[in-house]
């Protein structure tokens, strides 16, 4: 689906904030993007969706490098997902997810009623078809972040991207947006997102990517990824990582914090 090969990408020719980076995001792999604040993560999601464009290296979807794509056509094979935010205008949930439909419509096009019916649908889906007539701007935020993802699932692209999906999310809200998550993944989405809970990748992960100041330091599966010391490293503070049984279901590593 995804395949980036050795990438750069500066602001200044005398500065990368990105070096060298490769790895691949095939179908229905769920990817999770580990690293601190200033590592780089929102840069390589701004390259990846045509934003910003690398001056080194190849981003390729399907096959196809993105510079020579369209960004019509590409907003048809990549949905992003941001993290929930306000938004000034009093949009139904509803206009919000119908939205998505935007890269399969003419340039003076309003949505038909088959648009229409793809985002009730997408609602639906997640569970959340009782909001479709309220404000945007009055549900709860992790209301708001289930519709951006119908948004996406409405937009009808083969791979999402997600930025701190369950950021600013109560333990609920987290749980319910990795279920939907892992459902699309089902469905054949692949998904790269970023997080700043590692303990989510080993939840829902197939891949980890990890990457300090500009660079992917490591990448492949959680288990052989995501150990104490490269944790404790990566954040500057100590983790430890335990197992919880959780009854007849496999145990579950979840990564602790320590203040010590």
């Amino acid at each position: 689906m995804l395949q980036v090969n050795s990438i750069s990408f500066g602001y200044s020719a005398s500065c990368d904030l990105l070096a060298d980076l490769s790895f691949t995001v095939n179908d229905g792999d769920i990817v999770c993007l580990l690293g601190p604040n200033g590592a780089g993560k929102t840069t390589l999601l701004r390259c990846l969706l045509g934003i910003s464009k690398v001056h080194a290296g190849s981003i390729r979807m399907k096959g196809r490098e993105i510079a020579a794509v369209s960004a019509a056509e590409l907003s048809r094979w990549i949905a992003y997902v941001p993290q929930a935010t306000d938004i000034v205008f009093p949009y139904r949930v509803l206009d919000m997810v119908v939205m998505g439909r935007t890269p399969h419509l003419g340039f003076t096009a309003v949505p038909a009623k088959a648009d229409m019916a793809i985002a009730r649908e997408a609602l639906r889906e997640l569970g959340i078809a009782h909001l479709a007539d309220c404000l945007f701007s009055e549900i709860s935020g992790g209301e708001r972040q289930l519709t951006l993802i119908a948004r996406a699932i409405t937009q009808q692209a083969g791979m999402l991207i997600m930025d701190e999906p369950t950021s600013s999310l109560d333990y609920g809200n987290q749980v319910r947006i990795l279920k939907v998550i892992s459902h699309l993944a089902r469905q054949g989405y692949s998904i790269l997102m970023t997080s700043h809970f590692p303990s989510h990748a080993f939840m829902l992960c197939n891949k980890v990517l990890v990457m300090k100041r500009g660079r992917i330091i490591a990448a492949g599966s959680p288990e052989e990824i995501m150990t104490e010391e490269g944790l404790s490293d990566l954040y500057g503070a100590k983790v430890k990582i335990v197992e919880i049984a959780d009854g007849a279901a496999e145990p579950v590593k979840v990564c602790i914090p320590l203040l010590a």
